[in-house]
């Protein structure tokens, strides 16, 4: 599966994905398409955004990272690398998650889950 982000300028949205987030890039084909991966397997696309496509259009889809530090010392992290938090840190009971942006506004979040699921209690949703 591959999900496609619209950007306004490829150059910019392939450094921020590879190099502030850490994402491997697959292919590039110049100013067209690239393919990057990350280090779990998720794979996104870039794409020049268009009329029908534009970048950072919020609310109709959301890419969420997992992390596997501490949340607070990652959102520092990339803070300092000048990335744009939107809020504090919040506590949704099972996680805690920072919303941020990409260059083109394109919403984004970090997750840190406070118990792993293999310890957590699991109950079936089935009747």
């Amino acid at each position: 599966m591959v999900v496609t982000i619209f950007v306004s300028n490829m150059d910019r949205a392939v450094k921020f994905y590879s190099e502030i987030m850490g994402l491997e890039i697959i292919f590039r084909f110049g100013e067209h398409w690239a393919q990057l991966k990350s280090a779990d397997g998720m794979t996104i696309g870039l794409h020049p955004a268009s009329k029908e496509n534009p970048a950072g259009v919020k609310g109709s889809m959301q890419l969420g990272v997992s992390v596997t530090e501490p949340i607070q010392k990652v959102v520092d992290e990339l803070k300092s690398k000048g990335v744009n938090f939107i809020g504090p840190i919040r506590d949704d009971d099972q996680l805690f998650f920072a919303n941020f942006e990409d260059p083109d506004g394109n919403p984004l979040y970090l997750a840190e889950m406070k118990q792993k699921w293999g310890n957590a209690d699991k109950k079936s949703s089935a009747a």
